[in-house]
């Protein structure tokens, strides 16, 4: 009698969305829609949001053809004093602003080609950190605070500046690890120190956004799995969570190692040299669905509400920022959206938010208008 009661009380105090079997769209393209105000939105206030993301073009959409997004890309981080900015991976031409809204699941709006597939940039590195992910839940990582100097034993972690460098430090950026890879020295993406006489900070003092540390860590978890980690991410999370099968992730023209006597393409964090994760913005917002969804699909628990809640907890050098995700702390970004969203970023525009607190997600590519505006006028629009 006692247990009935407690259920009935639940049932009362829970929201009505939270006491509904939560939808999952099955394999794409399938996915339904809804008005929004079927899910609690005002649509008025949602195109105030989508005519945001439309008028504000990134400036990636100027190029014409490959060679000059390439040409592009190259100046640009020449200006940054890169000693060596070329391109060593696929680049590509990017097609128009496009995005997806979906609250409880269901997708309440869309704009441009939502099935086009673009190469994303540095949110390439939250897809790293999902397939850090899974090899944590799959014991490949025993814990993040291990050396990972006593898991892989290539010579990358043998230097005293390397040898104390933990899981943790490389998916926060703050390693410090030192070296080349693939030609490019660490220097090359040090944002806050191209001085190469200045002194590297010991590992965990420091937090510094970089590209080649980044791809130390792909390096890294390839040489754990000892299988291409395009393939990992297919198996344990695309396929599961019904992707379609366009999307791609690249690494360099020079990023092949032997594994077990086969040729294997490390693929890249980021994409300041070409490469990266490719995808469009409706298999992106399944990603996003699955966060959302603490990591769980249908009824099946495909990445641990452990991992999301480490992958989305502050470093301590850097608040606004977790396992290669950027967290919306103190509202940094999004000052009038609740402060435990969190967001996959890429230079050009490129973001996929997701916020609990609202049930969204939240996918928007070649966007050169500001994340924290769009996400506010999106947030705006919810009435319940």
């Amino acid at each position: 009698m006692l247990a009935a009661l407690a259920c009935a009380w639940l049932l009362a105090v829970m929201p009505v969305a939270a006491q509904q079997r939560p939808y999952y769209p099955d394999a794409a393209p399938a996915w339904e829609r809804r008005r929004p105000a079927e899910v609690g939105m005002d649509s008025v206030a949602l195109q105030r949001a989508v005519a945001y993301a439309l008028a504000n073009p990134s400036g990636l959409l100027g190029t014409k053809t490959v060679e000059e997004a390439i040409a592009r890309q190259e100046r640009s981080l020449a200006a940054m004093n890169e000693p060596d900015p070329r391109v060593i991976g696929p680049f590509m031409v990017h097609k128009n602003v496009n995005g997806l809204i979906i609250r409880r699941g269901y997708i309440v709006a869309e704009f441009g080609d939502t099935r086009f597939v673009d190469l994303t940039a540095s949110l390439s590195k939250s897809i790293l950190s999902l397939a850090a992910g899974v090899t944590f839940d799959q014991g490949l990582i025993h814990h993040v605070d291990d050396r990972v100097g006593d898991y892989v034993r290539d010579g990358g972690f043998d230097s005293p500046q390397n040898a104390a460098i933990t899981w943790r430090q490389l998916l926060q950026q703050t390693s410090g690890w030192e070296g080349t890879l693939w030609g490019k020295p660490d220097l090359n993406d040090r944002r806050t120190r191209r001085d190469p006489t200045t002194p590297l900070q010991a590992p965990g003092t420091f937090w510094d956004y970089n590209d080649v540390r980044v791809n130390r860590l792909a390096l890294s978890l390839l040489r754990v799995w000892q299988r291409p980690l395009p393939q990992v991410l297919d198996d344990y999370v695309m396929k599961p969570i019904g992707a379609s099968p366009t999307w791609e992730w690249h690494g360099y023209d020079n990023s092949w190692v032997t594994i077990r006597g086969v040729q294997v393409q490390s693929v890249s964090g980021g994409a300041h040299w070409g490469g990266g994760f490719w995808v469009s913005a409706e298999d992106l917002g399944r990603i996003g669905l699955l966060y959302l969804r603490n990591g769980r699909w249908k009824d099946r628990q495909i990445l641990s509400p452990e991992w999301i809640r480490m992958s989305v907890t502050p470093a301590e050098l850097r608040p606004d920022y977790g396992f290669l995700w950027w967290l919306n702390t103190d509202q940094r970004m999004a000052r009038n959206s609740p402060a435990s969203g969190y967001a996959m970023r890429g230079g050009g525009g490129f973001y996929c938010w997701i916020d609990p607190v609202n049930d969204l997600v939240i996918v928007v590519k070649a966007m050169g208008g500001n994340l924290g505006e769009f996400v506010d006028l999106v947030v705006a629009s919810v009435r319940r």
